[in-house]
């Protein structure tokens, strides 16, 4: 079996880096190319400094149109747009790491030069992953979408999501992307702590629609606080509702329901950050204090909710095993 030939647009960022990192270490994939307009000719590993010996390669503003799979890391709402300014084979299947196509109102798109429109298919593998190993076009989930999902979903999945959910959650600086803002400079960011987009944040669209794929009956509010850390990557959520069971009950319902999980495991001890950093695990705590049941969920933004989870899902198309390439690593970061 020849090598899937991979493309990446938007290479410069993080999430690019860290499927560059993957993908040159993956047996069955080769890069083909990686697309980047501000940093054309320049060597790779001029943007990514750790890639030096490793990949002998330089970004590229022009596509091939016929790799066998494109990966899109490209800011939000900028998918869209990149679509329609190029075209690619109907053989080349897409998986893209924004949130243009994460929404059931904004999974259908026709591209430019296609009579055939493309259907994007959520690419949680956790929740539908017979879906996505049929899937051509595939809508990589957010990263607090990932880590607050699989911390609900076997709840919904067994209609026990009545009352409303609290959640706080913390993602490390590497969340904001590469762009300079006010809250991302070190001198601001090191040693402070704080919350944005209280109650409203995009990733609550994409988490409701799931939590009601598997409980239609689902009516009560997702209460959701965002917070920034002063690290470098990696998500910590805590979330709690109303729970009637025990907390042995609790943990037989989500082990069951990650019975056959790659990559998402229950743990019987209290969690922290670096047990997944650099990797692509979802580790997953219950504690039971006075008819609440506290659901901890821990990732890494960058891998399980980036682009170790676009790997994932790349492997789940090409029919390959799941967890191939994506085994622990060093990053960068």
């Amino acid at each position: 079996m020849e090598k899937i030939k991979v493309g990446i647009i938007g290479g410069a960022g993080y999430t690019a880096g860290e499927l560059i990192r993957l993908l040159i270490n993956h047996p069955e994939a080769e890069i083909d190319f990686v697309f980047s307009t501000s940093n054309a000719g320049n060597p790779i590993s001029k943007v990514h400094q750790d890639l030096v010996g490793s990949l002998d390669k330089a970004f590229t503003d022009i596509v091939n149109p016929d790799v066998d799979v494109l990966f899109l890391c490209l800011g939000h709402g900028n998918s869209v747009k990149f679509l329609k300014a190029n075209a690619f084979s109907e053989n080349t299947k897409i998986i893209d790491l924004g949130n243009d196509f994460r929404l059931e109102a904004d999974k259908i798109f026709t591209s430019t030069g296609s009579a055939q429109a493309k259907t994007f298919v959520y690419g949680l593998p956790e929740l539908q992953k017979e879906d996505i190993k049929d899937a051509d076009y595939i809508a990589n989930p957010g990263c607090f979408a990932t880590a607050i999902q699989l911390g609900l979903l076997p709840l919904a999945d067994a209609d026990l999501l009545n009352q409303d959910v609290h959640i706080n959650a913390v993602t490390g600086a590497t969340g904001a992307g590469t762009s300079l803002s006010a809250t991302t400079h070190y001198t601001w960011r090191d040693n402070n702590f704080s919350y944005y987009k209280p109650f409203t944040h995009q990733h609550l669209g994409e988490i409701n629609q799931s939590v009601k794929q598997l409980q239609d009956t689902f009516d009560s509010d997702i209460l959701f606080m965002p917070n920034r850390g002063n690290f470098s990557r990696g998500i910590f959520a805590t979330i709690y509702t109303d729970f009637e069971g025990t907390v042995e009950e609790a943990k037989t319902i989500y082990k069951d329901f990650y019975k056959d999980a790659a990559f998402t495991f229950v743990s019987d001890e209290q969690l922290h950050l670096k047990q997944v950093v650099n990797t692509n695990k979802c580790l997953i705590h219950l504690h039971k204090h006075n008819g609440k049941l506290l659901i901890t969920s821990v990732i890494d933004n960058l891998l399980k909710g980036a682009s170790g989870q676009a790997i994932q899902n790349m492997n789940l198309i090409f029919g390959l095993e799941e967890a191939i390439g994506l085994g622990l690593k060093a990053t960068y970061f």
